[in-house]
C-alpha cells in the first residue's frame, strides 16, 4: 500500500459466501492535515476480462443475453441483460481467460485478440479490474453452439447483431451494460466497424 494519506488500515471479512465482502476501517488525512476515521466496504470477486467479437466484412458483433439477478433487484423488469462476452480470470492470464470465455459462451474459437485497455468499472464498491479486448470472428471459427458451462448453471443466449443496431440499442436502452457500451463506443471511435454502412 503506497498512499501516505492512509494509516491504521484494518480489514475485516463480512462475508465469503460467494465472493468476499470486506470492511476496511482506516484513517485518511484530509487537505488540512487532519486525520479522519473512515469505514468502507469492498466486494472482491477477482479480476475479469471482456471482449467485443466483430466481423468487419458482415458489420456484425456477437453479444450474449442472460439473466442477471442484481439488475432484477434494481428494477430491470425481466432481469435479462445484453452483454459482451466476459468472465473472471481465475488463475488464467487475461488473454487466456477471454479466449476460453469466448469459446464457452459464444462457441467461437478466437485465435487472435487485441487488448485495448483495462478499467475499474465500479471503484466505489468493487475491487475488480476488467481487461478489455477486441477480436475478429468468422464463420469457420464456430466450433460449438456456445451458451456457457452447464455445471456453472450458465444459460446464455448467443446473439449476432448488426453493428448499427447494437449502437441503436445503447440509445434506446436495450443495452445497459457498462462494459458492452464501452466496447461498442471504442469500436465506433476507432472505425473497427461503421454503424451507418448501407
Amino acid at each position: 500500500m503506497g498512499n501516505s494519506k492512509v494509516r491504521d488500515l484494518k480489514i475485516d471479512i463480512l462475508s465469503d459466501n460467494w465472493y468476499t465482502l470486506k470492511k476496511a476501517t482506516f484513517e485518511y488525512q484530509n487537505k488540512d492535515g487532519e486525520w479522519q476515521p473512515q469505514s468502507r466496504e469492498a466486494y472482491d470477486r477477482g479480476n475479469g476480462a471482456t471482449i467485443l467479437l466483430f466481423n468487419k466484412e458482415e458489420q456484425t458483433v456477437i453479444l450474449t443475453r442472460q439473466f442477471r439477478m442484481p439488475t432484477y433487484l434494481n428494477g430491470n423488469e425481466t432481469g435479462m441483460m445484453i452483454e459482451a462476452c466476459a468472465g473472471l480470470l481465475d488463475e488464467d492470464s487475461p488473454e487466456a481467460c477471454i479466449k476460453r470465455e469466448a469459446e464457452e459462451e459464444t462457441g467461437y474459437r478466437i485465435r487472435e485478440v487485441c487488448k485495448i485497455f483495462e478499467a475499474y468499472m465500479s471503484p466505489g464498491s468493487v475491487t475488480e479490474i476488467i481487461y478489455f479486448f477486441t477480436g475478429e470472428y468468422s464463420r469457420e471459427m464456430k466450433v460449438s453452439d456456445g451458451g456457457g458451462v452447464e455445471s456453472e448453471h450458465e444459460n446464455i443466449e448467443v446473439l449476432e447483431i448488426p453493428f448499427s443496431e447494437a449502437m441503436a440499442m445503447i440509445t434506446d436502452g436495450r443495452i445497459k451494460d457498462g462494459k458492452t457500451i464501452a466496447l461498442l463506443l471504442y469500436a465506433q471511435a476507432n472505425a473497427l466497424l461503421v454503424p451507418d454502412k448501407p
